[in-house]
């Protein structure tokens, strides 16, 4: 894997950084020197078929996410496993308080890793779906994906298949935890569509799971750009810092 560190000498707190699908190398490192101005040090993890993970035939991280069902299951799980050996690394290095912050296609690895690994106490996961598939199915930015499989499978088959990879299928390990957890939602996501962040949104308030809400108001990939990306920035910094 390949990732940035971003150490202060405090070796108290640190959050593991795992960004967006498509992410280039540049993107969250200045989320990362926020969070070192907040006090606290993190760890920029690359996902699977990202950066220099890329394979050199191909100019996006198409292998990560694609029509091809059993790469994509097999591309998040390697992402998870990963993002629970950085724990692991991170734990060596001595750090008392471990947190996790994913974005995007990074909230859903960080969900699946934040409830297989207890030594998680904190989660941030900006832009939140019940299920990986209902994402590509319906978000705008992943039509081309859900072309590729028109004719092949139904959207409720897909959520089956893919269920392996979402977040819904993990959750209830979260109700033996006490797993302090910021949910990120935006108001007007053509990607994460608000119907299905509402349905993490109700499930934590039904099994009354420790969160706070915070609704951006913009779409999503307005959340990269000024001044939401700021916005964005201090309210996840602002929550770890009182938080992990």
């Amino acid at each position: 894997m390949q990732c940035s560190y971003f150490p202060l000498a405090d070796k108290k707190r640190v959050v593991l950084v795992l960004p967006q699908w498509n992410a280039d190398e540049q993107s969250h490192q200045g989320l990362c020197r926020l969070l070192n101005r907040f006090g606290i040090s993190a760890l920029r993890m690359n996902l699977a078929y990202h950066g220099s993970r890329k394979p050199a035939e191909t100019e996006r991280a198409d292998y990560h996410v694609s029509s091809n069902l059993g790469r994509t299951i097999h591309a998040a799980r390697q992402s998870a496993t990963d993002a629970r050996a950085c724990i692991d690394w991170l734990q060596d290095r001595g750090f008392e308080r471990i947190g996790i912050l994913g974005t995007s296609l990074g909230s859903c690895i960080a969900f699946i890793t934040a409830a297989h690994d207890k030594r998680i106490s904190t989660g941030v996961f900006n832009h939140v779906s019940m299920y990986f598939s209902d994402v590509i199915w319906t978000g705008l930015s992943t039509e081309h994906i859900r072309l590729g499989l028109t004719g092949e499978v139904t959207q409720d088959q897909l959520r089956e298949y893919w269920s392996v990879i979402s977040p819904a299928a993990y959750l209830d390990r979260l109700s033996k935890r006490h797993l302090k957890t910021l949910l990120i939602w935006a108001r007007h996501d053509s990607t994460f569509l608000p119907v299905y962040s509402q349905q993490v949104l109700d499930y934590f308030q039904s099994k009354e799971l420790p969160h706070q809400v915070f609704t951006l108001p913009c779409g999503h990939y307005t959340t990269g750009q000024f001044p939401f990306n700021l916005l964005d920035g201090l309210v996840m910094c602002r929550y770890l810092s009182r938080n992990l």
